[in-house]
Order: structure tokens, then sequence, then C-alpha cells
């Protein structure tokens, strides 16, 4: 039976070839994005303020989440890209079967850990007394079935380096809509509150997980689920941990930075502050996960080119990926500093909440412009499977720059110095991540050169 082979990664034009890879994955990235805001607003306006502002003291717990995922899910899609490039379908083929069993254990050792302690985690990410119901409601459900997100968020990333970016997002996109039925379903007409949208969204991750695995069944795809494939091989798990290991640390510093922004804003502006916190981050993330589509469509493309050598071509990804990127971050920063209150006012009514979102929304996205072309060096020396420095790049912004702003401005400033570690933080990273990329790409052009004349 004829298997089709992803040959057009090294083929296509890559302005076309990135735009039909990424576009899909923007379309699924910016439909997750905009759930989030109607499941918010849905929460905001029929549960209460309070309930928002127990959701947001729940970001960090997702990070940590969505970070054990990334690790697999980003890993193997790297792993297999670089594996396809390279020609090797047996190894690629190996590294679907254990991703599926890495995800399987994590799955079930954060949901053990992670529910043996839940009402002290839940207090040190943010929680107030009046905020932790509904902060224990939400992710007592979500951690309960936490195998079928981890398992979700890698398979939909593998789907696209084996060839399906389309596929990829019409899945993701269909469960967006099923969250976006259900959560009204749940939230008003059965009043079951902030614990309707947590079941809300395991019903639609289970739907799309279960329409991924039937596209993996189906032997006529170069990557398809048989035996002999789950059991872990050391090599693979290195590699895929490696190169995964950045997107794990990224998200496990988001988890920590969330829990110290979480903590400032309860300690100088109380609940309010937290609820306009979890406005501002809401509206932020729609366009970092715009970001993040373009870094989903640029990885499949680099890592495979590079695999094959075609360096011309990683090159031209990578241009083309920070100029649509730029573009994206920049649409933010005019939202933000000339509209805030318009998106303020999906999620609340409250004026109160709505001023003080609006006032951290323009100092968040004061150096937005700058952040989508850190967002794509980091990614793309994972792409090319250059781990450590993209472990570096991930990491220090949060570890190195914006904790210590968060520890430090807050106490000079109160709740401003806490807004404005964002933007202190992400230029500082922005002259790092561009100097960084320039030696880089000195060093290989050197040794191209040295090839062609040696």
């Amino acid at each position: 039976m004829k298997q089709r082979v992803p040959t057009e990664l090294g083929e296509r034009p890559i302005s076309k070839l990135l735009m039909s890879y990424a576009l899909p994955a923007i379309a699924a990235m910016l439909a997750s994005s905009l759930y989030n805001i109607v499941d918010r607003a849905f929460i905001g306006h029929y549960v209460g303020t309070l309930a928002l502002g127990g959701l947001t003291a729940t970001f960090p717990f997702m990070n940590l989440g969505a970070a054990f995922g990334a690790m697999v899910g980003v890993g193997a899609c790297t792993v297999i890209s670089v594996r396809l490039g390279q020609k090797d379908y047996a190894t690629a083929q190996n590294v679907l079967g254990n991703a599926i069993t890495l995800n399987l254990i994590l799955g079930i050792i954060f949901t053990i850990v992670c529910l043996a302690y839940l009402d002290p985690i839940l207090l040190v990410f943010g929680a107030s007394e009046a905020t932790l119901p509904y902060a224990r409601e939400y992710m007592q459900i979500i951690l309960l079935f936490n195998v079928i997100s981890h398992s979700y968020l890698g398979l939909n990333a593998i789907m696209r380096a084996a060839g399906h970016p389309i596929t990829a997002m019409l899945l993701t996109v269909c469960g967006i809509l099923v969250n976006g039925l259900l959560d009204p379903i749940f939230i008003i007409v059965m009043e079951m509150g902030i614990k309707g949208a947590a079941i809300a969204t395991i019903i639609s991750q289970t739907v799309t997980l279960a329409a991924i695995l039937f596209l993996f069944s189906r032997k006529d795809e170069l990557l398809h689920l048989k035996r002999g494939i789950y059991r872990l091989r050391l090599n693979i798990v290195r590699q895929t941990m490696a190169i995964g290991m950045a997107p794990f640390l990224m998200n496990s510093c988001a988890c920590l930075v969330v829990l110290l922004i979480n903590r400032s804003m309860q300690q100088y502006g109380g609940d309010d502050a937290l609820t306009a916190y979890g406005i501002v981050n809401s509206v932020v993330f729609c366009f970092l996960m715009i970001v993040m589509g373009l870094n989903q469509g640029m990885q499949p493309i680099a890592g495979y080119n590079w695999g094959a050598h075609h360096n011309d071509r990683v090159w031209q990804v990578l241009r083309y990926t920070m100029a649509c990127a730029t573009v994206v971050t920049t649409c933010g920063f005019l939202i933000g500093e000339f509209i805030p209150e318009v998106p303020a006012h999906i999620f609340t009514s409250d004026e109160k909440i709505i001023a003080m979102a609006s006032h951290g929304f323009r100092i968040c996205v004061s150096v937005f412009p700058l952040v989508g072309g850190q967002m794509v060096i980091g990614n793309f020396f994972q792409s090319i499977g250059h781990a450590g420095k993209s472990i570096f790049l991930s990491t220090s912004r949060q570890l190195i720059f914006l904790i210590p702003c968060l520890i430090i401005l807050p106490g000079y400033f109160g709740l401003d110095g806490a807004w404005y570690s964002l933007p202190v933080a992400d230029s500082i990273s922005c002259i790092i991540a561009i100097s960084m990329l320039w030696w880089e790409i000195r060093h290989i052009r050197a040794k191209e050169t040295a090839g062609i004349h040696g």
C-alpha cells in the first residue's frame, strides 16, 4: 500500500510552504485563544469576578501541565521532522509510539502528585480564601483527565510533522467548537459554574484526541500506530527530552513567573488586581498564540531542510517567520496602547477592574513589537536541534531577567512594578536573542565557506 512522504518540505517555495503549514497552526492556536476568551467571558459575566480571579490562579497549573505536554510533543515533532528529512522512516515511526507512552506515564504522575497537594499549590499560585473554592473546582476536573490533555497536545504537534497541518487545524477547531457549544450549556443552563467550564474543556479534548488516534491508525499513513513502537527506546527518549526540554523549561518558567505575578497582584492590589491580570494575560496570550502558530509552521520546514542540508531554505523560512511574527505583535501593541478598554469589556462590566486591566495592558505591550522575533529565534534553534541554545533563550527571559524584576520592582513601584517587569525583561531578552542568532549565522556560513573551498 502506498504511503505518503511529505517531501514538499524540501521542494515547494518557502513563502507558500510556510503559509500552508503556519496558517492551519495559526487558525488552531487563534481558535484556542478565542475559546479561552469566550470561556473566561462566560465565567466573568455569569459566575462572577471572584470566579475569574480563581481561574487566574490556575494559570501556573495550566502552564505546568502544558510544559510536560510540550516536552514530549514538540521534542517528538522535531525529531520526526529531522528523521523524515534524512529518510529514516523506521526511527520516525518509533518516535510516534514512544511519544504516546511518555505522555501516558507523565500524565498519570502529574495527576497523582497535583491532586494530592491541590489546595496548598493553589494558595502558593495566588489564590485567596475567596477565590480558592473556584480554583479548586476547576482544577479537580482538569487534573482527573490530565492524560487526555497531555496526549492531545503531543499528538497534535506530531500530526504537523507527519504532513497533516490542515487536518491538525481542523481537528483542533472542531474540538473548540464543541467546547464553545458546551460552555453555555454547562455554565448557564445546567448552572454548574466554573466546574461546567472544566467539563466542557475535557469533553472537547477527548473528541479531538479520538479523531487524531483514528487518523494515526490508518495503515496508508507513513506514520501510523502498530505493534512494537510503544516500548521506550533510550536513544529516542533522550533525543525527544533533550529537544523538548526547551519548551518544557519555557512553560515551567512561565509557571513560576505567573506564580510570582499572581502573588504580586494579590499583595499589592488584592483579588481585583489578580482578576485584571487574568484579563490582560488572556488578550496578550491571543497574540502570542498566533506567533506560536507561526513557529509550529516553521518547525517542520526548518527541521526537514536542516536534516537535508538545504541551509538556504532554512534561512529563508527563518526570515519569513520573523517578519510575520513582528507584524502580529505590533498589532497587539497598537490595540494595547490605543484601545485597551475594548478587550477588557469582553470579560467583565466592572469599571474598576476594566480600568486596572487597561492600565496594565498599556504597560505590558509597550515593547511588544520586539517579542515576536525573540520567540521565533528561540524556536528556530529548537527546530534545527540546537537544544542548548533554545533552552537558554527560553529560560533566560524568565529566570535571569523577569523573575529578578518581579522580586525587585514591586518593592519600589508597587503594583506598577509588577506590570513594568514584563517589558523590561522583553527588551533585554530581544537583544540577547538577536546577538545569538547573528553569531550562529556567521558561524554556520563560515563552515559552509570552508567546505566549499576545502
